[in-house]
């Protein structure tokens, strides 16, 4: 070789090292064998991916097409092309990078034949499945409120995530697989005619074509000589299966993952591949990359002393070169507007110093907790977006829910008719609603009214006319039965009333029961929602809450572009990272959450959510519990999260309250008891839940409390005035 080319070599070698740590180096520069690289968050797995492939080609001499990098998200396989097409230099559009899904298409795409496929077969997104399933279910004389659609759908796809075709499942009798294994044989038929496949089936095709062509198989193993994965404790069965079966026996496999951070169980994810990997291939290489590079030694401390509590971890301790950082903040608060109101206050503080509002993560257990911290950042009008969801009053269970309460105030509100004429399901179809619509436009009436005149001179056929009139009857038994009721009693039921919490809850699925949640969260903003008398004092309960919500959803979610604060779920947060987060309601039954805090291995996934959470913060972390919260319509006392406890205590700073208030004794109440907290201003002494007497309003109780000193002001629900916010020194309240 000549001098030119060794030190152009060499030149391309401390190119692809350079700004390497030794635990990277170690990963990049390993010998050609099975290697397992523990990536810890923040620790560069990226560039270790990247700065490997750039490796196998230029130093190894691996040809760019001898090479499989497979990862999760198209969002990850972009960054991998450009970030190779950068070291590198030339165009990698060729080469097998990218998703599961994506490269068991494109190997379709090749073995369309092999595969049993017409050439151009198309793939169902989620819907169309649905969809196709829910016809299927009508062919089948299957009833949906029994067998949902939906739940087949699970089936059929949590079986082709294990690789089990229908014949392949043990038929013991029992009547769910049973009707299930029905539906999975009458699915796979349809879309053997129709000539379409599903997301699922992509993989579990592609692995079945290597399974029974050797001559295939044999071509792929030999062609890929190095398999990368990306996220690897996200693999399912079937993408392990997949993985293995491609590994030939003189290629090799280098899997770069964190069994810390394996989250995704409910859907199919396998912590197990991770934690045997080592056992399949013994002769694996193990290098862990320990040294983070985004957060502060008092955050990762605290984070490593959470997760060590975990069992069977493969053994991995984050540390930094950098500075110690500010103490954790823990936030007691009353109760969830108190802990709304100070993670705001946090918020306007970080933003003062002059930091960008999209620096900031507001993060959380449960989509139903968004409601209230939105209402605060829209009262103190701060831009943000939910990453990942909707806003609260976005989501489609609360918008079909208050479409009965906008039919209920209005019944020519022809939108909210359309929503909900038949949801749930009742027989009004396309056809139906079509001859409504011609018949409201012929008439000029609203479409309650032309429902009306089909359903008087009988337009329709018997059947529409009679589903039509069971829907007019609903809505009007809705409005009469609840016409008196308080607005929170009115919300909860009409939702139970109108079928919609049933209609909801069949799926059974964690979905489901999300979305159950939140109309739970709904009816607990309805009972707390308390009229303007500025704005709304002459408007009845119902239509001035049903104007706040327009109000607010008129304040649109901030633009793409806009400085926002990010909401988001502690699972939608994976994989980003903030200066500053803030994590809400830590506390146990929520989080973790009272369905996994009895089982262990649910309860470690929890742990690894925790662990997830807070190692997205880079500057600050604070973390907030609630001694009461009101959600999903109850409210309840808890104890702070067993996660707080096992943060080293002089890693928390934790912060008092403003006003003079005793901190709540972080214990469990008895049975029957209420925690109770003084307010002591002045010569007042006044505690969250006590009766007062004042010498206009009368006699009522103390819900809330803001500001301090002689700021400060107390939220009390008056007997026969409603809510008042009153200042503590000038209303001589009167303890009953």
């Amino acid at each position: 070789m000549s001098c030119y080319k060794l030190i152009q070599m060499k030149q391309m070698n401390n190119t692809i090292t350079s700004e390497l740590n030794d635990a990277q180096m170690s990963a990049v520069t390993a010998p050609l064998g099975n290697c397992q690289v523990l990536a810890g968050a923040g620790s560069g797995k990226t560039r270790v991916l990247v700065h490997r492939i750039a490796w196998l080609i230029q130093e190894c001499g691996l040809s760019p097409h001898q090479i499989l990098a497979v990862t999760f998200t198209n969002k990850a396989a972009r960054e991998l092309h450009t970030r190779i097409e950068a070291m590198l230099g030339f165009p990698t559009r060729t080469m097998w990078v990218g998703t599961f899904h994506g490269l068991a298409h494109r190997f379709l795409r090749a073995h369309w034949q092999a595969a049993d496929l017409p050439e151009s077969f198309q793939i169902l997104d989620a819907e169309d499945q649905h969809r196709l399933i829910k016809r299927l279910h009508k062919e089948l004389n299957l009833d949906d409120d029994r067998w949902p659609p939906k739940q087949s759908q699970w089936f059929i796809n949590s079986q082709k995530d294990e690789a089990r075709r229908p014949d392949s499942i043990i038929l013991d009798g029992d009547i769910f697989t049973d009707t299930m294994v029905m539906v999975y044989r009458a699915y796979e038929e349809q879309c053997a005619r129709a000539g379409v496949i599903d997301f699922a089936e992509l993989l579990l095709r592609s692995y079945e074509v290597l399974q029974k062509h050797p001559d295939i198989l044999s071509h792929y193993q030999q062609r890929f000589q190095y398999i990368l994965v990306d996220e690897f404790q996200d693999t399912n069965t079937l993408q392990y299966l997949w993985l293995r079966l491609l590994k030939g026996p003189d290629s090799h496999i280098m899997v770069v993952g964190d069994d810390d951070q394996s989250i995704y169980s409910w859907r199919g994810a396998r912590i197990k591949n991770i934690q045997s990997f080592t056992n399949d291939f013994p002769d694996a290489q193990t290098i862990c990359l320990e040294q983070n590079y985004r957060s502060t030694k008092t955050i990762l401390s605290a984070a490593n002393a959470v997760i060590a509590n975990n069992q069977k971890r493969l053994g991995k301790d984050l540390w930094t070169q950098g500075d110690d950082g500010e103490s954790i903040l823990l936030y007691t608060a009353f109760n969830e507007i108190d802990e709304a109101r100070y993670v705001i206050s946090c918020i306007q503080a970080w933003t003062e110093l002059g930091n960008p509002n999209r620096s900031v993560a507001i993060l959380y257990r449960s989509n139903a907790q968004s409601r209230v911290l939105e209402e605060e950042l829209l009262r103190k009008s701060i831009p943000y977006r939910i990453y990942g969801g909707q806003k609260f009053f976005d989501r489609a269970e609360i918008k079909d829910a208050l479409a009965y309460l906008r039919l209920i105030a209005n019944r020519h509100d022809d939108t909210a008719f359309e929503r909900v004429v038949n949801t749930p399901t009742r027989g009004i179809g396309n056809t139906t609603l079509n001859s409504l619509r011609d018949q409201a436009r012929t008439s000029n009436y609203s479409l309650w009214q032309a429902a009306q005149e089909i359903v008087r001179d009988k337009l329709l056929s018997a059947r529409a006319v009679t589903a039509l009139q069971n829907f007019l009857n609903l809505t009007d038994e809705l409005d009469a039965n609840t016409r008196n009721d308080k607005l929170g009693d009115q919300t909860d039921y009409i939702i139970q009333r109108s079928g919609l919490r049933d209609f909801i809850g069949k799926d059974r699925t964690e979905k489901s029961q999300s979305r159950l949640e939140n109309l739970d969260e709904l009816v607990q903003a309805t009972h707390a929602f308390t009229v303007d008398e500025f704005q709304q004092q002459d408007m009845p309960p119902l239509h001035a809450f049903l104007a706040h919500v327009a109000l607010e959803n008129s304040e649109n979610q901030a633009d793409v572009f806009e400085d926002s604060v990010q909401l988001m779920t502690l699972h939608a947060a994976k994989g980003l990272e903030f200066d500053l987060v803030i994590i809400c309601g830590v506390e146990e039954g929520l989080f973790p959450h009272h369905m996994s805090a009895e089982d262990p291995v649910r309860l470690e996934e929890e742990r690894r959510l925790c662990y997830v959470g807070m190692t997205r913060a880079k500057q600050k972390l604070i973390m907030t519990f609630a001694e009461c919260r009101r959600l999903y319509g109850r409210e309840n006392y808890h104890a702070p999260s067993r996660f707080l406890r096992e943060i080293p205590e002089h890693l928390v700073n934790e912060v008092r309250m403003q006003t003079k208030i005793s901190r709540p004794v972080s214990v469990q109440p008895a049975y029957g008891a209420t925690q109770q907290t003084d307010i002591s201003i002045g010569d007042n002494q006044i505690r969250l839940g006590q009766r007062i007497r004042h010498s206009k309003f009368g006699e009522g109780t103390v819900l809330n409390y803001e500001g301090s000193g002689e700021h400060a002001q107390v939220q009390v629900k008056f007997d026969r005035h409603g809510s008042k916010w009153l200042m503590v020194n000038l209303a001589k309240l009167e303890t009953i």
